[in-house]
C-alpha cells in the first residue's frame, strides 16, 4: 500500500505499508492543519489495513513544537487503541532537547535511532513495552 496523505496545498506526507507496519516519513515543517490530517489519516490507515505498528521517521524534521509533540503522542494513543505500536525514529538531539524543555514526555511512544531500527523493534517486539531509545549492538 502506497497511499500518500496530503495536507494543505504543497503538503505531502507519504504513508507506506511495509508488511504489518506503516512507515510515515516527515520532511521539513509540518503545519498544524497537515499534522491534524496526518493524525486522522494514520488512524484510518491502521484500521483499514490491520497493521500492528507505525514508524514515524522524523529525521527530516528540524523543529518540533509542543503541538506536533502532542500530535505524536495522540497518534501513539490512537494506534494503541487499534492494537498497533508506534515508534518515532530519527529524532535529532536538538528536537529531543526541545521536547524535554517543553515538558513533553510523549507517553506511549517508543523511539529508535533510525527507521531501520524502528522496523526491527516492531517486527521483533517483546510483549513488554520498551519506551527508551533503541540502541544497536556494537561488535
Amino acid at each position: 500500500m502506497n497511499a500518500p496523505i496530503t495536507g494543505p496545498p504543497g503538503a505531502h506526507v507519504p504513508v507506506l505499508k511495509l508488511g504489518d507496519v506503516l512507515l510515515v516519513t516527515l520532511r521539513g515543517d509540518l503545519h498544524d492543519e497537515a499534522a491534524e490530517r496526518l493524525q486522522r489519516d494514520i488512524g484510518e490507515a491502521i484500521a483499514a489495513s490491520s497493521v500492528t505498528g507505525v514508524v514515524i521517521d522524523i529525521s527530516g524534521v528540524e523543529i518540533v513544537d509542543s503541538f506536533l509533540g502532542r500530535v505524536f503522542a495522540e497518534v501513539a494513543a490512537h494506534a494503541k487503541l487499534l492494537a498497533a505500536q508506534t515508534v518515532v525514529a530519527g529524532m535529532r538531539p536538538a528536537v529531543a532537547i526541545t521536547l524535554v524543555e517543553l515538558g513533553l514526555t510523549l507517553p506511549g511512544l517508543r523511539t529508535a535511532l533510525d527507521a531501520e531500527e524502528a522496523m526491527r523493534l516492531l517486527t521483533t517486539a517483546p510483549t513488554t513495552p520498551h519506551h527508551g531509545p533503541a540502541r544497536r549492538e556494537r561488535p
